[in-house]
């Protein structure tokens, strides 16, 4: 392949990570509900918790809801594919078996987060809700809605299978793209850091959810959450910073593989 297809991929990939961490980012409906829409939006106090409740707010408010019902994350999962294919081309010669496993972690994740967020069928079914006619028609779309809620229900603590294992994969396959890092003079010793502070502590996440007492379990489930949030911002500058400067460097060469294991300066 010629190093235009590489050049292409590293600065597509970087792009993807920035526009993640301005806009796009995991979570914004938490963000919003939070800081209550930042002024500019009018958000209710927390996430809706009836099917009923998701159908009148997509109707009165069809954005805060849309962000509310993780709208964002379908797109900031995308933005990751991108991100993860960059890694995987560069570190491959670093670590293959890291790398690899990173990769198929990755985006068995991603895909599986996609299939497995409801968000704009539950905005079909708020849709089909407001046209209905009749009590019957009303009762039908709500326990639909609500059988949406146990695949992907944005306000609780535990989501289905698909909505967790995705994003334990999605972790795990940051994890190891972090510690292939580690290895590789590409990326730097500080983007290995934050990337393993960053997934390793949201990775903690799960074993509050498995084993803490429930009245506990919010709690010690946003914590690491939480804490892991701002390194994730920054390991995502720090990649784009060195995908852009691989980007660069693939410029000069019409052909050949990627640029790997070389210490940028």
């Amino acid at each position: 392949m010629t190093r235009s297809v590489w050049r292409n991929l590293y600065r597509t990939a970087a792009a993807a990570a920035l526009i993640a961490v301005v806009y796009f980012r995991r979570n914004c409906g938490t963000e919003m509900v939070t800081f209550r829409g930042f002024g500019i939006f009018n958000v209710p106090m927390e996430h809706p918790g009836t099917a009923l409740g998701w159908f009148g707010l997509l109707q009165e408010k069809r954005y805060v809801g849309l962000v509310l019902f993780d709208l964002h994350d379908l797109v900031n999962y995308a933005l990751l594919g991108l991100i993860f294919l960059a890694l995987y081309v560069a570190l491959q010669r670093t670590r293959p078996a890291a790398v690899t496993i990173g990769a198929v972690c990755g985006f068995l994740g991603i895909g599986t987060y996609l299939a497995s967020n409801q968000t704009l069928a539950m905005l079909s079914l708020s849709e089909k809700y407001a046209a209905a006619t009749s009590e019957t028609q009303r009762a039908t779309l709500l326990a639909a809605g609500e059988a949406l809620l146990a695949i992907h229900d944005p306000g609780g603590i535990v989501q289905g299978t698909g909505i967790t294992a995705a994003l334990f994969l999605v972790l795990l396959g940051g994890l190891l793209f972090s510690i292939a890092m580690l290895s590789s003079d590409l990326f730097g010793r500080a983007a290995a850091v934050t990337g393993i502070v960053a997934n390793g502590l949201a990775l903690t996440s799960f074993t509050s959810l498995a084993f803490a007492p429930a009245p506990y379990a919010l709690v010690l489930v946003a914590i690491p959450t939480v804490l892991s949030a701002p390194f994730r911002v920054i390991w995502y500058v720090l990649i784009a910073l060195r995908l852009l400067r691989l980007g660069r460097r693939e410029a000069g060469s019409s052909a050949g593989t990627p640029i790997a294991s070389q210490e940028l300066t």
